[in-house]
């Protein structure tokens, strides 16, 4: 069951925004209704798959609290099924803290998971992070800078757009959800070097709380299988870092100019 703590003070914009929550057990999800409410948002509670997907299409809701285990379809099909009518940023709820479940979560198009019992601070929390990150990248798309060599990094066979948020490698595009193409970002804007997971988590999530470090590891995970394991290394106990891809001579590049980190 997940925990009482109080709630931050209400914040305007929130009342401007849908929350959508799928969960299929009373109690739960009266009591993340409640809190999300209390924080300002306009909070609809679907209670199995199908109600959520048809919720979903019908509310077009600013972020969806979804739950993995529900009645009908399962909480992956539901996020499937969302992604592909109307890309929502999405929040799974898991019962078990099995990380292929939460591979497989993000493979569908999640943009963060939470595993059951629960604070309902930090479930206050990501969701506000979560929230701030699609802001950003809504206002950056409406008003966009002009274009510069700047916003294309190249290291051998991978190419990162930062203008359009499309990463390649060989040719072939890699569909990234928004949170895996930030950290690839932030990874990549310093290659070879060991950034903490505690950073990778202030920076991208937005979260600062070290209770969170095992999602940067499943986002890291997630990147290597659809990019490679060779990208992003891992360094233990400590955190991770960007390889330069090697080309076939022997040589990573890194920058038109070939040195380290520079965009191309």
């Amino acid at each position: 069951m997940a925990s009482n703590d109080a709630p931050h003070r209400t914040s305007n914009s929130n009342s401007q925004l849908t929350i959508l929550v799928v969960e299929d057990e009373p109690a739960i999800a009266t009591a993340v209704a409640q809190r999300l409410t209390a924080e300002g948002w306009r909070v609809e509670v679907a209670r199995d798959g199908l109600s959520g997907v048809e919720a979903a299409a019908r509310l077009r809701p600013a972020a969806v609290v979804l739950d993995v285990m529900l009645p009908g379809i399962d909480g992956l099909e539901v996020c499937r099924r969302i992604q592909a009518e109307n890309p929502v940023p999405v929040l799974m709820l898991t019962a078990r803290d099995d990380e292929t479940d939460m591979l497989v979560g993000l493979g569908v198009g999640a943009d963060d998971y939470m595993t059951k019992p629960f604070s309902m601070r930090e479930l206050v929390a990501r969701l506000k992070a979560l929230l701030r990150r699609v802001d950003r990248a809504s206002r950056l798309a409406a008003a966009p800078e002009p274009a510069s060599s700047e916003d294309t990094m190249v290291f051998s066979d991978v190419v990162i757009d930062r203008a359009q948020r499309r990463v390649s490698r060989g040719g072939v595009e890699a569909h990234l959800t928004p949170t895996e193409f930030d950290l690839l970002v932030m990874l990549a804007g310093s290659p070879r070097t060991v950034l903490t997971r505690e950073r990778l988590l202030a920076e991208v999530w937005d979260w600062a709380d070290a209770s969170g470090t095992r999602t940067v590891d499943s986002h890291v995970k997630a990147v290597r299988r659809k990019l490679g394991p060779d990208l992003v290394r891992t360094v233990h106990g400590v955190g991770y870092a960007f390889e330069p891809p090697v080309e076939d001579d022997g040589r990573a590049r890194d920058g038109a100019d070939g040195s380290p980190g520079q965009p191309s």
